[in-house]
């Protein structure tokens, strides 16, 4: 009776770059919002973008109507921001697990080299190849070799094997790929609720001029101003962060179902070539 397939050791955790990118997040995040409140003081806030350069009268623009927002402008505005910088970071990560080339296009010339049996032509694929994709299939290739050499396993015990080592290698990847969504995840919702907040404010201000016996109808305008503006940048950043979102949990949707296909390739391969042995 053959013996059960003996575990594989598993590659060791790319833990540099998974601390790199909290580093990043640590990081991003503060100096986001420094720079939020920069720009809310020194180019929102200048007197130009007033009426007679007096930050006291009605803005002269869109600028200065924004300045007008109040004080939770600065911060959603670094809400913003931090969906910009962490969607550059996440596109260069997802590129590199790419690789150098298409992905699609990579795992044709995969599934070519298994069909004709030259698993050393398609390890050297996946070095040419380089990225999360090719690290993964090429765990896979190497036990296949190893599996070949191995007399005390069955087919069936071999490809198990291989198969389990793929998944190991897939959960070491992916979670590379994820880091930092849920940052961007989090700003679609607390984007909408910092704009409402700053809505409700800018409202309860706007009835406090109505429940005067003389209304300041510039007063008035101001309170429904800073509501709108927080509205509007509330929404907006919702809406960027959401497509963001979208557009890279799609594109590791694509690698991951890129790392199925071939590495179901490598296990029907392996089974078909060794079912008469």
């Amino acid at each position: 009776m053959a013996t059960a397939p003996t575990k594989s050791t598993p590659a060791p955790k790319k833990e540099s770059s998974g601390s790199a990118s909290g580093l990043f997040a640590t990081l991003a995040i503060p100096i986001c919002i420094g720079i939020g409140i920069l720009i809310y003081i020194f180019i929102l806030g200048d007197p130009s973008h007033y009426e007679g350069g007096d930050p006291a009268l009605a803005p002269a623009d869109l600028f200065g109507t924004m300045h007008k927002g109040g004080v939770l402008v600065p911060l959603v505005m670094s809400y913003v921001l931090m969906v910009i910088v962490f969607s550059i970071e996440r596109f260069i990560v997802i590129g590199k697990a790419s690789g150098t080339s298409s992905v699609d296009a990579f795992v044709k010339r995969i599934q070519g080299f298994l069909n004709q049996g030259n698993i050393d032509a398609a390890s050297a694929e996946c070095d040419k190849q380089k990225g999360s994709v090719a690290n993964v299939i090429k765990a896979g290739l190497k036990k296949y070799k190893e599996m070949e050499s191995d007399a005390t396993l069955d087919v069936d015990q071999k490809t198990l094997a291989i198969q389990k080592d793929i998944e190991e290698a897939t959960a070491l990847e992916m979670p590379m790929l994820e880091q930092n969504l849920t940052i961007i995840a989090t700003l679609v919702s607390i984007g909408t609720l910092t704009g409402l907040l700053g809505t409700v404010v800018g409202m309860i201000k706007a009835f406090k001029e109505l429940s005067g016996a003389a209304t300041n109808t510039a007063a008035l305008s101001a309170a429904i101003s800073e509501a709108l503006v927080n509205t509007a940048l509330g929404i907006s950043t919702s809406a960027l962060s959401i497509v963001m979102y979208n557009v890279f949990t799609s594109k590791i949707d694509g690698l991951t179902y890129a790392i199925d296909e071939t590495g179901f390739s490598i296990v029907q391969t392996f089974a078909a070539s060794h079912k008469n042995k």
